[in-house]
């Protein structure tokens, strides 16, 4: 009888184990998902992303946050993905102006974007150059 108490409560401890486990398996991926700021303008007053590249995955959240130069905004250039929807580039992109330094909106990665390289630009300064990208790793 004793023995049989003893197998019991041994199962119940391997059994929260597990389940404490497998928790932890389904938090680790949020876990690791990064935040990134973009700035828009340059410290030294360029019309430029800052940094001008950057990596991300799914989950990574990328800030962007009005430095330099207003007014900008953000937009993925959609004519460079035809395999994307025009609704998850609009869900993307920030078309509104910003026009106080420090003003900013930010991004989650979704899972629905494939991996790959994502070009975006400022639209009033495209021509000056404002261009940057998110190469999207998975």
């Amino acid at each position: 009888m004793r023995m049989l108490s003893s197998l019991r409560r041994g199962l119940s401890v391997a059994l929260a184990s597990l389940m404490i486990a497998a928790g932890l398996c389904l938090i680790a991926p949020i876990a690791l998902a990064e935040t990134y700021t973009i700035k828009m303008g340059s410290d030294s007053g360029n019309l430029a992303f800052q940094p001008a590249t950057l990596s991300v995955k799914h989950g990574d959240v990328v800030q962007w946050v009005n430095n330099k130069l207003p007014p900008h905004n953000m937009m993925i250039d959609g004519a460079k993905l035809p395999d994307v929807s025009a609704e998850l580039i609009s869900s993307l992109s920030h078309s509104q102006l910003m026009v106080k330094p420090g003003d900013s909106f930010q991004v989650t990665i979704p899972d629905a974007l494939p991996a790959g390289e994502y070009a975006y630009f400022c639209a009033p300064h495209r021509g000056a150059g404002m261009a940057g990208k998110l190469v999207v790793t998975g």
